[in-house]
C-alpha cells in the first residue's frame, strides 16, 4: 500500500500485481492501515451506481455518536471525490481536498470522522463502494449543500449536477453548527 503523507484524509494507492491475465490488488488489511495511523474497525460496505455523468452525491457526514470513518473507491468509471473539514475550531475548518478515484487508476481515499464527504461523476455508468466504520443511523445523518463551500467542481461551466431532493436543501456551512470537535490533525493537500 502506498499513501500520501500523514494527513488526515489520505489517498490510498493499492499496489497492483499484473500479468497477462489483469492484476490483482489487496484492497484493505486492517493490519496495513493501522502502520498507516488508520486504526478503525469497517462494519458497513455500501456501493452506489450513478447513470449519468455528473451526478453528486453529498456532501454528506453522520454525527456522533454515530460518526463514520469512510474508505471510498470508484470500481467502474471516474469520479470526483471530496472531504470538507468540519471540525470545529479546526484551523482548517471549511477547506477542502479532493481526488480523481477512478477503476483506472485504483485509488482510495481515507475520510476520517468529522469530514463532510461527497463525489461528483466524470463519466457515465460510475459505481463506488466505500466502508464505512459504523451502520447507518437515520436519526444522526447529516450533510452541507455541494455549492457552499467553493468546491472546484470539474464539471464544465455551466453544468447542473444531477442531485437527489434531500441534496438540494441541505443546510450552507455557514449555517451549519458542527457537532465535531477539532482534534489536532491537519488536513493537508493531496499529491
Amino acid at each position: 500500500m502506498i499513501h500520501d503523507g500523514d494527513e488526515v484524509v489520505r489517498v490510498i494507492r493499492p499496489k497492483r500485481h499484473s500479468d497477462t491475465r489483469g492484476w490483482f490488488a489487496e484492497i484493505y488489511n486492517r493490519d496495513t492501515f493501522a502502520a498507516l495511523g488508520i486504526d478503525c474497525t469497517f462494519v458497513q460496505d455500501n456501493h452506489s451506481y450513478s447513470a449519468p455523468a455528473f451526478t453528486l452525491r453529498g456532501l454528506h457526514f453522520q454525527t456522533p455518536p454515530k460518526g463514520q470513518d469512510k474508505l471510498v473507491r470508484c470500481i467502474r468509471g471516474r469520479i470526483f471525490d471530496v472531504a470538507v473539514d468540519v471540525r470545529r475550531g479546526s484551523p482548517t475548518y471549511g477547506q477542502w481536498v479532493g481526488a480523481e478515484l477512478s477503476a483506472e487508476n485504483g485509488h482510495q481515499l481515507f475520510i476520517p470522522i468529522g469530514f463532510a464527504h461527497g463525489f461528483v461523476t466524470l463519466e457515465p455508468d460510475c459505481e463506488v463502494t466505500y466502508k464505512c466504520s459504523d451502520t447507518y443511523a437515520p436519526a444522526y445523518d447529516g450533510g452541507i449543500r455541494w455549492d457552499s463551500v467553493g468546491i472546484d467542481w470539474p464539471m464544465p461551466e455551466g453544468t447542473i449536477p444531477e442531485l437527489s431532493d434531500k441534496d438540494k436543501v441541505q443546510p450552507t456551512l455557514a449555517a451549519f453548527d458542527s457537532p465535531f470537535a477539532y482534534d489536532g490533525r491537519p488536513l493537508a493537500p493531496l499529491s
